[in-house]
């Protein structure tokens, strides 16, 4: 037994689903095999391999909050392309104005109206003044720790335990024993990440005080809340109290807020009351169109310009070609403008609070003391019966081969969620029915796989 879960039942019952899954979907499988010898682990990004199934499902089309795949199984999304689409598959004033730009020009290397009037409204939105574009909340991420060490000339970074930020070389460390170590699964990594890089544990001020206290530190770089190794909330204070530290050492704040978007229309940081240096989004804000923008304040937009006319001439290792494309400042406008409104988050909430509640509920009549956690229209439960402080209690609380269990059991049902750990985004498409037959269908496992 474990987690109040019956393992050798819970085991034959993923043998059987994954039997099912299989017989159920012959296109998929014949995919799969002709994929094998053309795509690296039969897939275009390997980690689309990682998901619960015995094979890769291939999905046909996505509109709304609901998937096809090519075998004709529909599916109630509470993945959402993992907040690329928040707000709906092809949301369609979206898809109007990809298809409008798309004939006037895709990507021309040079700016737009629409990247003016982007920029104006996220300046409106959160706060920050100045704002630079990319084609991922990754590069944004590696842009503005750039720009951070331009602008202060200081070489490290502070991160937090269990963080993810994208592909950033920089952030890909953990504490072990209490010491800083390169992860262990990053690939072909071969200078030392922990000479520019700190990690402290979230909600630890006086570990984050210990490492500002060198004047070293460029930016601590952070989620306003954890989303990915698990949802981990900041305790009361804390970011009032981290803030105070950060400028006191004089290093900057930046804010990865791409998951942390679902708490409304500014984000957690507008919600909450924070005031970072710097503010990066993505995957929502086109769309699903490859997009992120990242912000400054106006005293750190004039040291890094500074900076920038200060060096010599030549790449400043910052942008791509196809950053702040047409297509994609199109989208984003559009996005802006009528997907990521007041009116939608509001029913993303909402639904987002029923879930939450649904689930709690589940739990107390099924005797089990797992803990629910939501966070604006992102809800996640946890395989522990208090909220998890940081990243490492979030870790310990993991349960990989039951998640796997739970997540294709909902999958054969028509219901998907994200991979990797137990958490299910709302969008203002999904349906209060859809809600209640998840919750129902998490009840039917529980009845079968819990200890007698």
């Amino acid at each position: 037994m474990r987690h109040g879960i019956d393992l050798n039942r819970a085991r034959e019952l993923h043998e059987r689903e994954k039997r099912d899954f299989l017989a159920a979907r012959p296109r998929a499988r014949a995919l799969s095999e002709q994929a094998a010898s053309r795509l690296l682990f039969g897939v275009p990004l390997h980690w689309m391999s990682d998901w619960p199934t015995p094979s890769p499902l291939f999905v046909a089309e996505a509109r709304g909050a609901e998937l096809v795949d090519v075998d004709g199984h529909r599916y109630a999304d509470f993945c959402l392309g993992d907040t690329g689409a928040m707000f709906g598959h092809s949301p369609v004033p979206v898809a109007e104005a990809i298809a409008r730009e798309a004939a006037r020009g895709m990507t021309t290397m040079l700016p737009g109206e629409d990247a003016l009037w982007v920029a104006e409204e996220l300046a409106r939105r959160f706060g920050l003044p100045v704002w630079q574009f990319a084609l991922s909340a990754s590069d944004a991420n590696r842009f503005a720790i750039r720009w951070a060490r331009a602008a202060t000339g200081r070489d490290r970074i502070v991160v937090f335990n269990g963080c993810y930020h994208g592909t950033v070389d920089d952030v890909f460390v953990d504490l072990e024993d209490g010491e800083a170590r390169q992860r262990a699964s990053l690939l072909g990594q071969i200078y030392d990440l922990t000479e520019h890089t700190l990690v402290v544990e979230f909600n630890d001020l006086a570990a984050l005080d210990e490492a500002l206290a060198d004047g070293r530190v460029a930016c601590v770089l952070a989620e306003p809340a954890m989303t990915n190794i698990g949802m981990v909330l900041p305790e009361r204070g804390y970011w009032e109290e981290a803030q105070a530290l950060i400028r006191r050492h004089g290093s900057l704040l930046l804010l990865d807020e791409t998951h942390t978007i679902s708490c409304g229309p500014g984000g957690y940081a507008a919600a909450h009351g924070l005031r970072p240096d710097m503010l990066v989004l993505g995957k929502p804000l086109a769309g699903g169109l490859p997009a992120a923008a990242y912000g400054f304040s106006a005293e750190l937009a004039e040291s890094a310009q500074q900076a920038k006319r200060a060096a010599p001439p030549g790449h400043s290792g910052i942008g791509t070609t196809l950053s702040a494309n047409r297509l994609a400042c199109a989208a984003m406008r559009a996005t802006l403008t009528e997907v990521m409104t007041e009116g939608n988050y509001q029913i993303m909430l909402d639904r987002a609070a029923e879930l939450e509640r649904g689930l709690r509920e589940l739990f107390v009549r099924h005797g089990l003391s797992w803990c629910v956690t939501r966070l604006g229209a992102r809800c996640e439960f946890q395989f522990t019966p208090q909220l998890p402080r940081n990243g490492s209690e979030a870790k310990a609380g993991q349960d990989a081969e039951l998640e796997q269990c739970i997540h294709l059991f909902l999958l054969n049902r028509g219901l998907l969620i994200t991979p990797f750990h137990n958490m299910l985004l709302l969008s203002p498409q999904t349906a209060e029915q859809d809600v209640a037959r998840l919750l129902a269908t998490f009840a039917d496992w529980l009845d079968a796989a819990r200890a007698a």
